[in-house]
């Protein structure tokens, strides 16, 4: 996490707003703990993770959406265990993250 929190301070020493994803909850089986943080700068770099890969487009979305001025958002992730398999997620869990402005 060290290396996204220095990440975010970079790019607001530069100049660029900055938008942070932290995973504040999990249900069952889920890639990262809660803590888990990504965030994105308004240049488009991105930095860490809250999913291991099958649900940061989305979270990128939202993020770019709270930089141009939305609102904060708490996102929830999920697929029942019966369908996990069907379309390739085995941990078949449940991430909630919540996307904000960073305000330095």
């Amino acid at each position: 996490m060290s290396d996204v929190l220095e990440r975010v301070e970079e790019w607001s020493l530069r100049g660029d707003r900055v938008a942070i994803a932290t995973v504040v909850a999990t249900r069952r089986s889920a890639p990262l703990p809660p803590g888990a943080k990504m965030a994105l700068s308004e240049s488009g770099e991105v930095a860490g993770a809250v999913s291991g890969g099958c649900v940061e487009g989305a979270v990128v979305k939202v993020a770019e959406e709270v930089l141009a001025g939305g609102a904060p958002r708490l996102l929830h992730f999920g697929i029942p265990d019966s369908d996990a398999w069907d379309v390739g997620l085995p941990c078949g869990g449940e991430i909630d993250v919540y996307v904000e402005r960073y305000e330095p």
